[in-house]
């Protein structure tokens, strides 16, 4: 007894016209578009404006080589990328999922989103950055750095596309892999620098359909003084939970506290467990652990005389009905601070 398949596959063979030749067979990732890597390349370039506009790049890597005297500018989100041997040269690059890697590069100015920035034998860098872990240098000198300042339409939704997220930012804490005795190999850029100043909007008529903002006001991620001397001794802790109005209501409350003189010195967004909330809120985790399960955190410290009853009168007045977490008093909110950014480091395997 034959196999009725088997039967059925010689028919159609059988019924095939002669001349006509068996089609190949057809599989999913034949139908892929094909990747042209110099799509995604920048190399050789001299005295040019060059960039990508946002969905060019779309999650893939790219690579800058070789440039000089250069405006660089990639409008969109990608998996990784490598510069390496550019000398005097502005960069802009849009979220990028994995890592951003210098090497042997000087006299640049750049503005970059990352989850990891690596800098190898370099000099004389200046960089606007936004990176989810420690930024690390190694053999490279007079590197310096500042907050990313930047905004069109399409960058929020780059950020998710990217994986990052616009509150997890340790632009200013940097390691140095290859420390001088005595010397120092990176510094902070003046807190008044206009990133304008180092990192222009182009002018070319391609990239000018970008509608491109540098205020401060209309930067996607927040402008944070990291690391840089705290002007009080008084911070406050403020802890928002997941909804959905979160990121706009923590938008709002930097707003309204940076324009009454207080300072955003850093945020995070992370998951919080039970025994997390437990060891952050003390005898006050009760009321928040039913929160807990909607979804990541962010948190937001803010400095300055006043800072715990200024929060307080801005989150009663605009936010009454949202529970956040906001420190009590002056006197712990030292303590608050601390605990939450010790277990958010933890956590994030800083």
């Amino acid at each position: 007894m034959g196999c009725f398949f088997s039967k059925r596959r010689k028919t159609e063979k059988e019924s095939r016209p002669e001349n006509e030749e068996e089609r190949p067979k057809q599989y999913s990732w034949d139908q892929r578009e094909k990747v042209d890597p110099k799509d995604y390349m920048f190399s050789g370039l001299k005295d040019e404006t060059a960039g990508r506009l946002p969905g060019k790049v779309a999650g893939q890597q790219f690579l800058i080589q070789d440039c000089e005297n250069c405006n660089i500018y990639i409008f969109d989100h990608s998996a990784t990328v490598t510069i390496d041997d550019c000398t005097n040269c502005i960069i802009f690059l849009g979220p990028v999922k994995g890592s951003v890697f210098f090497r042997n590069c000087r006299d640049c100015k750049c503005t970059l989103a990352c989850q990891q920035f690596r800098v190898r034998d370099c000099r004389k860098l200046e960089v606007f950055l936004c990176c989810a872990t420690q930024p690390i240098i190694e053999s490279s000198t007079n590197i310096k750095f500042g907050c990313f300042q930047w905004y069109y339409p399409e960058l929020a939704f780059q950020f998710k596309d990217a994986g990052l997220s616009i509150f997890n930012n340790t632009w200013s804490n940097i390691h140095d892999f290859t420390p001088v005795s005595g010397e120092l190999n990176w510094s902070l850029l003046p807190e008044n620098a206009v990133v304008q100043d180092y990192v222009p909007i182009p002018t070319t008529e391609e990239l000018k359909a970008v509608r491109v903002s540098t205020e401060a006001n209309r930067s996607i991620v927040p402008i944070s003084r990291g690391q840089r001397q705290k002007s009080s001794d008084e911070s406050c802790l403020v802890v928002l939970f997941a909804g959905d109005y979160t990121i706009a209501n923590a938008r709002k409350l930097i707003d309204e506290m940076v324009g009454k003189g207080f300072f955003l010195v850093q945020t995070k967004e992370v998951t919080m467990k039970a025994e997390d909330a437990q060891r952050v809120f003390r005898e006050k985790a009760p009321d928040y652990l039913p929160l807990l399960n909607k979804g990541p955190v962010i948190a937001l410290e803010f400095n300055g005389d006043g800072a715990v009853e200024g929060c307080h009168l801005i989150i009663n007045e605009i936010f009454n009905g949202t529970k956040m977490f906001v420190s009590e008093r002056k006197e712990t909110a030292s303590g608050d601070v601390d605990s939450f950014y010790n277990f958010a480091d933890i956590q994030m395997g800083m």
